[in-house]
């Protein structure tokens, strides 16, 4: 299949509302030669990642837009138009394998329209673009509810949070360090010639200056490092882990949190690992087996604490709630196409839900640390604030890291060129047994 095709393929299921591009992508990424495997990721991310930008060129360069069924044909023009503006494929070949798609579409009135609109975009798309960067959607590549909303609540950093969106992440690696000190494992990247360096908050992690297949890393297989951006990374030091606790990694999938868990702490009694999803824990077991590591999985609604709770007190809780993951969509860009400014709301209230129906199972003098990776503090220190003042027996503690903004509750870690993805952490101690 050819590659442009796949792509867009992939993104009609996300502009349809269907799907996000980790559930879109792997079945179009099986029907493409391998040797296009790359092309097609490029093409879907990059189309998503400036999508808000393209799709407003697209509304310039159409005399009316596309119906509904046609989500398919608006993702191939979205397609071509990032091939002409964001990479160094000839316009004549970005055109005409393109165009050329519309047939295996079944829809051949499409590639007149593609065609047209295309060549009109190769002769006077940096003009109209030019023309319209008063617009800030232009400008950031930001959906509107989500510029304004970074606009309100960071004024100073909100251009740089868009930026640091639009920009290719990092490849960071968190060492195992049941095996090798992180000074230990960079070592042998210098023997190997890869080039890499530490992080500057994560006791474990390591930036590497070029991405590379993970199988080439030293010892991936046998467990001594995995892929995992330095943010997350901080949790596990967050918690004061000791041996003989229980703990509860709540929300886990896909494991990467859990993991280091167990790496930090060799001598934890016990960790159960809860998800919404049962398939979603069958990555969290793959990568539990690469580790050589172990942990109780059990799919169920967190809330839900009778159907899976043994009345065992936990020690140590990771909430890492679902959010709107603002913080991360350099790494996930459909994230625009995705969220809208009415889920905050409904998250909000998720979040709140979950910190309730967890906090019994915490016991007195126990921590929990609340975190996402999300850059609003609607889900974030204002979700804290509102917890704290219904529930007498939490306190907060203050984080011991540099890492991020200190916030009225909790820190708030911004996303960083070349850095890590943006987070937030609070954590909370439990003084007092809830009343009544």
């Amino acid at each position: 299949m050819n590659p442009r095709l796949a792509a867009a393929r992939a993104l009609a299921a996300v502009l349809s509302g269907k799907a996000s591009l980790n559930s879109s992508l792997p079945a179009q990424l099986d029907k493409v030669e391998d040797r296009d495997r790359g092309l097609t990721q490029d093409l879907a991310f990059g189309t998503a990642r400036w999508q808000p930008r393209l799709d407003l060129l697209a509304a310039q360069l159409l005399q009316k837009p596309f119906k509904a069924a046609d989500a398919d044909v608006q993702a191939l023009l979205l397609v071509g138009l990032y091939q002409l503006f964001y990479t160094r494929i000839p316009a004549h070949a970005a055109i005409g394998e393109t165009v050329g798609c519309a047939d295996k579409l079944k829809k051949p009135w499409a590639k007149g329209l593609l065609n047209a609109v295309l060549r009109r975009a190769q002769r006077e798309g940096e003009a109209l673009l030019a023309g319209m960067e008063r617009d800030p959607v232009v400008r950031t590549a930001h959906p509107r509810w989500l510029q304004k909303a970074l606009k309100a609540f960071w004024p100073e950093q909100w251009e740089a949070i868009c930026a640091a969106n639009n920009a290719h992440p990092p490849m960071i690696l968190r060492v195992n360090r049941r095996h090798h000190s992180r000074d230990g494992y960079l070592a042998l990247l210098t023997e190997t010639g890869v080039g890499a360096s530490a992080c500057q908050f994560s006791r474990d992690g390591i930036v590497l200056t070029e991405a590379c297949d993970v199988r080439s890393l030293p010892g991936f297989a046998e467990g001594w490092v995995s892929v995992q951006d330095e943010a997350a990374q901080l949790s596990a030091d967050l918690l004061e882990l000791a041996p003989g606790q229980r703990v509860l990694d709540a929300c886990c999938a896909p494991g990467g949190k859990t993991c280091h868990l167990l790496e930090a702490e060799a001598g934890l009694a016990h960790l159960v690992a809860i998800d919404l999803e049962a398939k979603r824990l069958n990555r969290v077991r793959e990568n539990l087996d690469r580790l050589q590591l172990d942990a109780e999985l059990v799919a169920c609604d967190a809330r839900d604490t009778a159907s899976w709770w043994d009345g065992k007190p936990f020690q140590r809780i990771l909430l890492d709630a679902p959010c709107s993951a603002t913080g991360v969509i350099r790494r996930h860009p459909d994230i625009k196409l995705t969220r809208q400014a009415d889920d905050i709301p409904a998250l909000a209230a998720l979040q709140g839900e979950l910190l309730d129906a967890l906090w019994p199972t915490l016991e007195v003098g126990g921590m929990l640390l609340y975190a996402t990776c999300s850059s609003l503090p609607t889900e974030n220190t204002e979700v804290i604030e509102a917890f704290l003042a219904r529930t007498p027996g939490a306190r907060e503690l203050d984080l011991a890291t540099e890492a991020g903004i200190r916030q009225p509750h909790g820190r708030q870690l911004l996303a960083q060129e070349g850095g890590h993805d943006g987070f937030y952490y609070a954590k909370l101690i439990k003084i007092a047994a809830s009343r009544g």
